[in-house]
């Protein structure tokens, strides 16, 4: 009898888990021609090797600040086992944890799952927004992986950031946050910054980010709440505004308590734990906020454990590339 075994691939970009991994890691981002594009291809490894090289003593700054490593690998590990467990009573489901850009990779979780007679595959990006340079990398990735072991393309879930278990846990997290009493309290939602000019696939990143948005004031009426752009690593023309400009915007508008949520990522790494927590905390601390509450990533939480088995057993109308 043929196998029913189902792999979930849970994708993401992974982080350094120590001081020593910071330069291969940045070195393989780097070389990913659906994040960095060169004009001259060939030349694309040696970039990656010099500006790894270069650039490494930031990311190590922010890892030293929060225990010497990221836990993104670890928790994107226990969201795995979370929902191999949430799945035992559908089927027969193996959940596979899968770094774009550090181990376990694409490559690691096809070669499991050829050892674990898995006979389908579906691929759900932890990335609730599309993008090409995030979930269309490590959808590619994982289907070349795939193709190589002789397994068959996987189901992909490109897109979930209307999903209701989705929304559901992003505004419980919230509201746990916020005060009994929201008199001056504004509600920020940050979305991870693009460069300029965006491609199509970027004008529809921002789409759904702003959808978010909307579903947000009307989950929350009556509460202030705006939008800015973490994650701005280089120079160049970014979206705005960015976080730091729009915490001082808010300073000077004389709001007091500031709660952050991060709309982006569904897991602490050096986004939420060194971007969110130290340097956007210490920006609204001198802008005058008293305050600042940054409002939990999701982590291995129940609810979102259960938003992911519900995207693996009914997966949205129009899973896989947005538009």
């Amino acid at each position: 009898m043929a196998s029913k075994r189902v792999g979930v691939a849970l994708l993401t970009m992974g982080e350094p888990e120590k001081l020593d991994d910071v330069r291969p890691f940045l070195r393989k981002l780097l070389a990913d021609r659906d994040l960095v594009r060169l004009p001259w291809p060939a030349l694309q490894p040696v970039f990656a090797w010099a500006v790894s090289a270069l650039g490494a003593g930031r990311l190590r700054d922010s890892l030293s600040l929060m225990g010497g490593g990221s836990p993104l690998v670890r928790l994107t590990g226990r969201q795995a086992e979370a929902l191999q467990a949430a799945l035992a009573a559908d089927g027969d489901y193996r959940v596979y944890a899968v770094m774009r850009y550090c181990r376990p990779s694409a490559a690691d979780a096809a070669g499991r799952m050829r050892a674990d007679g898995v006979s389908r595959v579906v691929a759900l990006p932890l990335y609730p927004q599309y993008y090409d340079a995030t979930s269309g990398s490590s959808l590619k990735d994982l289907r070349e992986a795939l193709r190589r072991e002789g397994l068959p393309a996987p189901a992909e879930i490109g897109s979930w950031s209307d999903h209701p278990g989705y929304l559901s846990a992003l505004f419980q997290a919230v509201a746990s946050t916020l005060p009994e009493d929201r008199g001056r309290v504004h509600l920020l939602l940050c979305g991870h910054g693009l460069r300029e000019p965006l491609t199509a696939s970027g004008r529809a990143y921002l789409d759904e980010v702003g959808r978010t948005l909307a579903a947000a004031r009307q989950a929350f009426p009556g509460l202030p709440c705006s939008l800015a752009w973490q994650g701005q690593t280089s120079r160049g023309r970014w979206v705005e505004p960015a976080t730091s400009r729009e915490v001082e915007r808010l300073g000077r508008a004389g709001v007091k308590t500031l709660a952050v949520a991060a709309l982006s990522f569904v897991s602490d790494h050096s986004e939420t734990l060194w971007e969110l927590d130290i340097e956007l905390k210490r920006a609204a601390l001198a802008a005058g906020i008293e305050d600042y509450r940054r409002v939990p990533a999701f982590n291995d939480s129940r609810g979102f454990i259960l938003a992911l088995r519900d995207l693996v057993l009914r997966p949205p109308p129009a899973s896989g590339k947005t538009p």
